[in-house]
């Protein structure tokens, strides 16, 4: 008897059914997941829709059931309690789950590029020192041989990183490269809103923020779509201004892939190998190529590897001793409450879309929680669930480890947080603002320029030794006004800046 085989709603790419026949396929819509957390609504959408597009993709090949739980949706689409496999899902929780059930069989993962034995071994041979991700990325880029030639790196350089930190051009209010894909709605759609509009009004979950038409890709032939068009109209202008922001252009050049590769609808190898090809085609430089295969081969691998390296009890890690809980301005995405131009902005687009990229989350969003000292462990959580690429895999490394440094270290050499000098550098949203980025006391005080100091104030004794921020800590010494700055943060307390 053949047995059927579990899709999880993040493993909806064919690679995730690769050599394992035709065989059946389980499929299970689980309410209670969106019972137990607040999710963003445009999240939910996209995850029901993809699970319904995948299931109107396998037809008659699926049982698609929807139940309270995954234990009693498993029981109905296998009834004779036989035996199902399933690829390593991409949860502790999940993983737990599936293997608490006698009738399942994990598989080895799907959707990255190194196996996690792999991985150990070569984190194993750094014997317990700092897994560096520039380490990882040179090891599988020589491994799978990728933008290479030869033994060497293409172009000569491993890190184009110099190359792709410009701030916007002056004067400019978009980056003014040519649109992303962006999907149409259908049918499914329609029946997605009508669920959640339904569950909803009978007040079986809440959400938060806006589900407007949906932006990001559900179905594999809409992520092609996307690849397709970021590879040959975005890629060339990517690398420049990757680190940049502009107020009325939240996407500028970034390929807006992410959902689709972590909902297993693109393949992280075919999206690295595009855009090599294009490279090697002439069709974009060497260093938006290269930026572009460090996020995917580099950085969401090391994330990815790091999660499962690091135990489950890393999720738990608050080496700053942060406990401070989220604002309810800050839950509830309310950026209307909020003075700064640019986590207003920041806010309004996590509120508008599920989305902002990778610079809004780490030097506005997760910047401002770093400094105010919100417990890391509810930072993680509200970045998992108002995203709509945020998954458990994704967030606790790049949130514990590289957001809010409750490792103390262990995933990055420095925290990661500046004052409004550097929102001022690399965007336009100082421009109208309330707040003066070179103020730091008084009404106009900037509160990333104000948080910065107090955050460096209050952990002197840890981050003194630090090669990294050594010299930063002894600029609190020449700070004159330094007990107006920290009267003025008790002052302002949790209140949105």
């Amino acid at each position: 008897m053949t047995v059927p085989h579990w899709l999880f709603g993040d493993q909806l790419g064919p690679h995730h059914l690769s050599g394992l026949g035709d065989v059946p396929v389980v499929m299970i819509e689980s309410r209670s997941v969106f019972r137990r957390r607040r999710f963003h609504r445009a999240k939910a959408h996209l995850v029901l829709s993809a699970m319904r597009h995948r299931a109107a993709e396998l037809g008659d090949r699926v049982r698609y059931v929807r139940a309270e739980t995954y234990r009693e949706g498993l029981r109905e689409a296998v009834p004779d309690g036989g035996e199902v496999t399933v690829s390593h899902p991409t949860s502790y929780a999940a993983l737990r789950l599936v293997k608490s059930l006698d009738t399942v069989r994990v598989l080895p993962a799907r959707g990255f590029l190194v196996p996690h034995a792999d991985f150990r071994a070569w984190a194993d041979g750094h014997d317990g020192r700092q897994l560096r991700q520039e380490d990882f990325y040179r090891w599988v880029r020589r491994s799978h041989e990728l933008l290479m030639d030869g033994d060497q790196p293409a172009g000569g350089r491993w890190n184009h990183d110099h190359d792709n930190r410009e701030a916007p051009p002056k004067g400019a209010r978009t980056l003014g490269a040519p649109a992303p894909y962006r999907p149409r709605e259908d049918e499914i759609d329609e029946e997605v809103r009508r669920d959640l509009d339904r569950w909803e009004r009978e007040g079986e979950v809440r959400f938060v923020g806006r589900d407007g038409p949906r932006r990001f890709p559900a179905s594999r032939r809409e992520a092609l779509a996307a690849l397709s068009r970021f590879i040959e109209f975005r890629l060339a202008g990517f690398g420049p201004h990757e680190d940049a922001m502009l107020a009325r252009d939240p996407v500028m050049s970034h390929s807006l892939l992410s959902s689709s590769l972590n909902l297993g609808l693109l393949d992280p190898a075919e999206c690295v190998e595009r855009a090599e090809d294009a490279w090697r085609a002439g069709h974009a430089p060497v260093n938006s190529v290269e930026g572009f295969v460090r996020q995917v081969a580099g950085w969401r691998e090391y994330v990815w590897q790091l999660y499962w390296y690091f135990g489950e009890d890393y999720r738990h890690r608050n080496a700053l001793r942060h406990h401070e809980p989220l604002p309810e301005w800050f839950l509830e995405l309310d950026a209307d409450a909020v003075r700064a131009r640019c986590l207003a902005t920041a806010l309004a687009q996590v509120r508008d879309t599920g989305w902002t990229h990778h610079i809004p989350r780490l030097m506005l969003l997760g910047s401002h929680a770093l400094q105010r000292g919100w417990d890391p462990e509810a930072v993680t959580d509200w970045f998992h669930r108002c995203f709509v690429d945020g998954y458990d895999w994704v967030m606790v490394p790049n949130v514990v480890g590289m957001s809010q440094y409750a490792d103390g270290g262990r995933m990055t050499t420095k925290p990661y947080t500046s004052g409004g000098a550097y929102v001022h550098r690399m965007s336009d949203l100082c421009t109208g603002c309330a707040y003066r980025p070179g103020e730091r006391t008084g009404e106009r005080a900037c509160p990333f320029t104000a948080g910065y100091w107090a955050f460096l104030h209050r952990h002197r004794a840890r981050l003194e030794h630090n090669p990294r921020m050594a010299q930063p800590v002894r600029g609190l010494d020449r700070l004159a006004d330094l007990e107006e700055l920290l009267r003025g943060e008790r002052e302002r307390g949790d209140g949105p800046p």
